[in-house]
């Protein structure tokens, strides 16, 4: 995650949950409800990150990951974090290897994200060649001006020494604090250790070195054929916080081993991360940092696909979508301080950019997200959260459902409904709210989680 230097204080978390309680006065019992300890809700394992981070009760295991042909990944302590763990990343690939990229649209972009946007230009055949990633977790090398960029540069350029390779073929990622200029040397020093290290089974380590205050590694795999080779797609992503993505995540790395054209890349990228990665909110907040970048190294032995178009990419586009939004999801259910994992359906919309900003607009309410967080289906705020946006909504046809169970039909109250019942849904771990609006036949799915104290907790206690 990345975030400002905080204050050294030690009562800010106790401050901010003050100030937060008091002027935002609906949230305070949601809130209080949603932290009175329960088995479902308290995690009692430390998560490997951070100490005193607690996993997240919705953690997803990291899955096995077969060796991607032609990958090689190794892991080092560079001392960006001052924890005990490892906080670089390296992959080396093959001659040959393809990359595309997407990434925030935030205003104020990291030194990392206009290396690689530069690097990747299509007039400048980017994306052909791509040798070396580097990644590096607890500065995110963001707001640091000329010195910043300067030292992204420094640290390709020392890649790409030590690789040999040219400064373009390295792509570079960071993710931790903003504001503080990336110490490259601590990079430099450790990519001996680094270069003797890789090994092509190291995915789960990778999945570990890039996280801040996630609680759990994440990864997905799956496996497609083109013209009956069998090719492998495998992932990695981090983000807990700051995640209300513009066009991808936190940062992911997705590799695979069929022979794919960078335009052909990017291509897949664009039309994927609309709904997985695009679909996706934590806290409504953007981060400096966001990075996707789709790697190709063509080891399978697949024939090569070079235009979009090739009805070959099929069964791929479809792989490819599974392993974005599973490592979307994750993300998600591991939402700073999250208990509850919410998928947000607005159908009956004038169009899908309108269904998508009305739920958004749901996923991202403060109101909604406590009131989840409390198992408390309050509908009303769920009422709210639509007629704001001034997109066209159907008063009298709206209908509001919590799984299966209907809230309101035809713009009032259900008269088939059942507190109870209602009540014994809202404790599951997975809610599905559905909207219907009336204004048409567009639909879009947001996915969410609830808000609680422990989130306010971590943000006010952020150290990276």
């Amino acid at each position: 995650m990345n975030r400002p230097p905080a204050s050294k204080s030690g009562s800010t978390g106790q401050m901010i949950e003050n100030a937060i309680e008091k002027a935002l006065d609906p949230l305070a019992s949601a809130l209080k409800r949603a932290t009175q300890p329960s088995a479902a809700k308290t995690a009692t394992t430390s998560a490997p990150g951070k100490p005193g981070l607690m996993i997240s009760p919705l953690a997803v295991p990291f899955p096995i990951i077969p060796p991607i042909g032609g990958v090689e990944i190794a892991t080092a302590r560079a001392g960006f974090y001052k924890h005990e763990r490892d906080d670089l990343v390296v992959f080396r690939f093959p001659e040959g290897a393809s990359c595309a990229g997407v990434f925030t649209r935030h205003k104020v972009g990291s030194a990392p994200v206009d290396w690689c946007k530069r690097q990747l230009e299509a007039d400048k055949g980017g994306g052909e060649g791509v040798k070396v990633l580097v990644v590096n977790a607890g500065c995110a090398n963001a707001f640091t001006g000329k010195a910043g960029a300067d030292a992204a540069r420094r640290t390709a350029s020392e890649a790409a020494k030590r690789f040999d390779c040219r400064q373009r073929d390295v792509m570079l990622a960071s993710t931790g604090v903003i504001g503080v200029v990336l110490d490259e040397t601590k990079i430099k020093a450790r990519l001996p250790d680094i270069e003797a290290g890789l090994k092509a089974d190291a995915w789960a380590e990778a999945g570990l070195g890039i996280m801040t205050t996630d609680t759990f590694p994440k990864g997905s795999y799956a496996e497609c054929e083109i013209e009956g080779v069998k090719v492998k797609i495998a992932g990695i992503a981090k983000g807990s916080g700051m995640i209300a993505p513009d066009m991808a995540t936190m940062l992911a790395f997705i590799v695979t081993d069929a022979d794919i054209a960078p335009p052909v890349l990017k291509a897949l990228l664009n039309l994927h991360v609309r709904t997985t990665f695009n679909s996706v909110t934590v806290d409504g907040d953007t981060s400096t940092n966001d990075t996707a970048l789709l790697f190709a190294t063509g080891a399978s032995g697949a024939p090569r696909i070079g235009r979009v178009g090739d009805r070959r990419l099929k069964d791929f586009s479809a792989a490819l979508d599974r392993v974005m939004l599973d490592l979307a999801h994750q993300l998600v259910k591991d939402g700073e301080g999250a208990t509850k994992f919410v998928r947000i359906t607005v159908d009956g919309a004038a169009s899908p950019a309108s269904a998508r900003k009305l739920a958004k607009s749901i996923a991202d309410s403060p109101l909604v997200k406590t009131a989840i967080a409390g198992e408390d289906a309050n509908w009303g705020r769920i009422v709210m959260a639509v007629g704001k946006t001034e997109e066209a909504v159907d008063r009298d046809r709206l209908a509001i459902h919590f799984g299966p169970h209907v809230a309101a039909v035809d713009g009032a109250p259900s008269p088939t409904y059942d507190e109870a019942q209602m009540s014994a849904y809202m404790k599951n771990a997975e809610i599905d709210i559905t909207v219907h609006v009336g204004s048409g036949r567009a639909s879009a799915t947001v996915w969410t989680c609830d808000l609680t104290k422990r989130y306010i907790e971590i943000n006010g206690d952020y150290r990276s």
